[in-house]
């Protein structure tokens, strides 16, 4: 039951006069046909409101440029490679795998669907605060706003880290201060933890309301913040938020790893949020990006050259993933195949049943695949406007598997090594795999092999401390053009990460806007 958060998208965007989101996305358009005084007042009105805070979130994968947040993120990391056809195809991603970033190649997209989402948030907070409602559902509103708010935030603070901040939109001449990244975790975690504790959001919606901001949502991205910043002193907090998680018993682990990722495990037992994504009635296109439907992303990290195949699609050969990662699991790890295609063993597979599957190898190839993503044969079925912009498969954000390996974390680092053991064993168990004894490093290695192609992988190396000692010049191994062996640099071009390398370049456009008040990043 995803599809309900975006019925309304047409009709609530164009009352809140935002329908163009261009760089000029805080200037409230004159309606011919909706007027915006008195209009949000009542609890129908501002549902609508709610629907169009949350529909940025889908222009991430394709908006002023490509941008699917696990793969600019993960592609700084070591577990996925850019691909496609060659370094200058989509060169803002493999810009960023080599930490080469500049003030005008880089994500800007990024930063107007953030500001686009933190715009209309505030608008709802706003209007809610002044509608004739009965005070838990004012509260309610006002407290899932927050928690939107919260995650467009946590990427503008992940990716550019020194950002402007407001809460209350911006009049004329539409320019916030810029806060220290710093200031943007204080903020932003005061928030969530206002919303926390005031327990005005369920720990789980109803599966018709599946996409919703929860009371776990906002916990999670308390942690994540947190655990990000390396906020000790918060430790204990984002832990006792874990344990409430855990103990509500709202959710759990599914039972086989590769079913998380198909359609009808959408908003399953495990899933905490996702990015809902629907093919059927899609209207995304080519140059209509913002518009209501499905993602890019399965065409995108698609087999190139792919025929023959009883199970999924071809695309463009984005996202190849490490021979290194896959190596690294133990053979009985049931992550391993259920997170990733592995080619020349499904090739084999398909031969013993008499298929015969080929496909081509676009540069970084590596053989290996993103599974979790890939286009499932009818998975774009029922799109009105493009096929390969209106795919139906949500992006998952938050896993209660990290839910357990948060806690386990968090309990290791505050001295707690029987309860951190106790939640590690859990998500290890549900992999089938030998047993360990917690450790940091352990942990680290685990939320690896456990969120490859989720967008942790670079984020944990860097709050590790291990970034500069893992993500080095050139880098990885891929396949030759023969497919034959392993003998060819896997990024050739990548520099040395170094700190200065954790955030973007501010775009510059966004530096002129400014008009002064804006301070470049040390990139």
């Amino acid at each position: 039951m995803k599809k309900n958060i975006f019925v309304c998208l047409s009709l609530a965007a164009l009352a809140m006069g935002t329908v163009s989101c261009g760089d000029d996305f805080l200037t409230v358009e004159p309606s011919t046909k909706l007027g915006l005084d008195g209009y949000y007042v009542t609890q129908a009105r501002i549902d609508e409101a709610v629907t169009a805070a949350y529909d940025p979130m889908h222009w991430y994968d394709y908006f002023s440029g490509w941008c699917p947040l696990f793969l600019v993120s993960d592609a700084q990391g070591d577990d996925i490679y850019v691909g496609g056809g060659n370094e200058q195809d989509q060169a803002e991603i493999h810009l960023a795998s080599q930490y080469k970033l500049t003030s005008l190649m880089n994500f800007k997209g990024a930063w107007t669907t953030s500001y686009s989402g933190i715009n209309r948030s505030n608008l709802v907070i706003a209007d809610a605060e002044k509608a004739d409602l009965p005070e838990d559902v004012k509260k309610h509103y006002i407290a899932e706003s927050k928690v939107t708010r919260a995650f467009y935030y946590n990427q503008l603070w992940k990716f550019w880290g020194n950002v402007p901040y407001y809460d209350v939109n911006l009049t004329f001449p539409y320019i916030a201060e810029q806060k220290s990244a710093d200031e943007i975790y204080r903020l932003v975690t005061a928030d969530l933890k206002e919303v926390l504790d005031s327990k005005a959001l369920p720990m789980k919606e109803t599966a018709v309301r599946s996409g919703h901001a929860t009371w776990a949502f906002a916990a999670m991205l308390y942690a994540d913040f947190v655990m990000y910043q390396k906020d000790e002193a918060a430790y204990p907090q984002a832990l006792a938020y874990m344990k409430e998680i855990i103990n509500s018993g709202q959710y759990k682990l599914m039972n086989e790893f590769g079913a998380i990722w198909e359609q009808e495990n959408e908003w399953c037992d495990e899933s905490i949020f996702e990015i809902n994504y629907y093919a059927k009635g899609g209207i995304r296109d080519w140059g209509d990006a913002n518009k209501p439907g499905g993602t890019v992303v399965p065409a995108m990290i698609g087999v190139d050259g792919l025929s023959g195949s009883p199970d999924y699609v071809g695309g463009w050969g984005f996202c190849d993933v490490s021979k290194e990662v896959y190596d690294i699991y133990e053979e009985t790890d049931q992550r391993r195949d259920g997170g990733i295609l592995c080619m020349e063993k499904y090739i084999a597979d398909c031969a013993a049943r008499g298929i015969v599957v080929k496909y081509g190898g676009r540069y970084q190839n590596t053989g290996l695949f993103l599974r979790k993503y890939i286009g499932r044969i009818g998975g774009n079925d029922g799109a009105t406007k493009s096929g390969d912009l209106n795919w139906d498969n949500n992006q998952r954000i938050f896993r209660y598997a990290e839910t357990l390996l948060n806690a386990a974390e968090l309990a290791l680092r505050t001295g707690d090594q029987g309860t951190a053991q106790i939640y590690y064993n859990i998500v290890r168990s549900r992999a089938n795999v030998s047993e360990k004894v917690v450790s940091l490093d352990n942990l680290l290695e685990e939320r690896r092999l456990e969120f490859v192609g989720e967008g942790k992988r670079y984020y944990d190396l860097v709050r590790f401390g291990k970034a500069a000692e893992v993500l080095k010049p050139g880098g990885g191994m891929v396949l030759n053009a023969e497919k034959t062996e392993y003998s060819v640099v896997g990024n050739p071009n990548r520099l040395q990460w170094t700190e200065s390398k954790k955030y973007m370049p501010i775009p510059q456009d966004e530096i002129e806007a400014a008009q002064g008040t804006l301070v470049q990043n040390p990139y």
